[in-house]
């Protein structure tokens, strides 16, 4: 008994590990566009605008993937989910190295890569965790998803220095060989039976997508997770990923001092998630959900009165990280219990894809309010009207619904 137990707990935690380990070197993949952005505009002549709107086709194209990819978690399991999407970020990088060509970038990077983009996701991961893990559900899934930032924090600084010894080429070239490379000790090491829900691999059972989106749909929690999650992607992925360095440099502050603000807000970020998967398992849900929102509106605030004040602006980076990618352990716990197990999977992706459609919504919105005022101050009005909102929706939850699904 003693020995079962130890082999579930490995398995469980080797689920947790591998899921940040894939959302490392994905979240790092897009994040290596900004990187070279300047490098491309010079070596090969491609506009910002372009490669942005390149970034911004590869946000749709994961928005329209994430349901697919969470029915595909559903019916066949998080190895084989993890282990395609690694395949296609890989090969997509891959053929970016070498190229030189505009199109074929457009087709590697918006098009190949983003479908991997689309599925290795916080929500399969999450969704594979839920799976596993009867008790520490919400720390688990802090810690996995947490590599949705983490890899932004310790793998993006080792990309900038291959970038910087050698080339954009090898940046990469080394990003997709990692990618294959963990491909192999994935699927070996979540290979075996085990955890309290079974399986890792083995898909939950099967019943109609019409079904399916039906009982989801039917579910008043789903549309409540669902607006307040798009107003979250809006004011995060959207108008803090997207324009936070270009306000930096608006308020007067270098490359560098903009950059390492970001990176404590990164690893600030890190310690956020896994701090709400934490009291996820501890108190209330919904009144932690709601509070990250609000709370995150009032940072905004902050940030509106930033002047050229640099330790304003780093207060804002250390509060704005605790409470920016915290919604995710919290969202995917309750999607858990208030939609069930038999198709979180397909339920987070539709989620996500109103997360992803939310920040192609802010980061446009962003830049159009800009240009049409040259100033920021009515982004962050309406981020900070945007939080509250979400906040407020998600109030109207309960903490445990009513009568739990079946599935759950």
């Amino acid at each position: 008994m003693g020995s079962l137990k130890s082999s579930t707990k490995i398995l469980q935690w080797s689920v947790a590990a591998f899921g940040f380990l894939a959302l490392a070197l994905a979240f790092s993949a897009r994040a290596t566009l900004g990187l070279v952005m300047p490098i491309w505009s010079q070596e090969l002549g491609w506009s910002r605008s372009f490669v942005s709107g390149s970034a911004a086709a590869a946000l749709l194209v994961m928005a329209v993937v994430a349901p697919f990819a969470g029915r595909l978690v559903d019916r066949h399991g998080v190895r084989s989910t993890l282990t395609l999407g690694l395949a296609l970020v890989g090969a997509g990088c891959l053929i970016v190295s070498p190229t030189s060509s505009a199109v074929v970038f457009v087709l590697a990077f918006s098009g190949l890569s983003a479908l991997g983009f689309g599925i290795v996701a916080t929500h399969v991961v999450s969704t594979a965790i839920a799976r596993q893990f009867d008790t520490d559900q919400g720390l688990a899934t802090g810690i996995a998803t947490s590599g949705s930032t983490g890899g932004q924090f310790l793998i993006v600084p080792l990309i900038a220095a291959v970038l910087t010894a050698f080339s954009w080429r090898w940046s990469f070239l080394a990003i997709g060989l990692s990618c294959l490379l963990l491909i192999p000790l994935l699927w070996r090491a979540l290979a075996t039976k085990g955890g309290p829900r079974g399986e890792v691999s083995r898909p939950m059972p099967a019943a109609s997508l019409k079904d399916d989106l039906s009982a989801i749909f039917h579910k008043p929690a789903f549309h409540v997770l669902f607006w307040s999650f798009s107003l979250c992607g809006y004011t995060t992925a959207g108008v803090i990923e997207t324009h936070f360095l270009p306000y930096a440099s608006f308020c007067g502050f270098g490359p560098v001092p903009s950059a390492a603000a970001y990176g404590v807000l990164s690893a600030v970020n890190l310690v956020g998630m896994v701090g709400a998967g934490w009291l996820t398992d501890r108190m209330n849900r919904v009144v932690l959900l709601g509070s990250i929102y609000v709370l995150r509106g009032l940072t905004f605030l902050i940030l509106m009165n930033v002047g050229a004040s640099y330790e304003m602006l780093i207060v804002f980076a250390v509060l704005f990280g605790a409470v920016d990618y915290a919604t995710v352990p919290v969202t995917a716990s309750i999607v858990s219990s208030h939609i069930g197990l038999r198709v979180m999977g397909l339920a987070m992706g539709l989620i996500s894809a109103g997360h992803s459609l939310g920040a192609a919504a802010g980061a446009y919105s962003g830049g159009y309010i800009y240009d049409l005022t040259m100033r920021y101050e009515w982004v962050w009005l309406i981020s900070v009207a945007l939080c509250v909102g979400a906040g407020l929706m998600v109030f109207v939850l309960r903490n445990v619904p009513r009568s739990l699904p079946a599935a759950a």
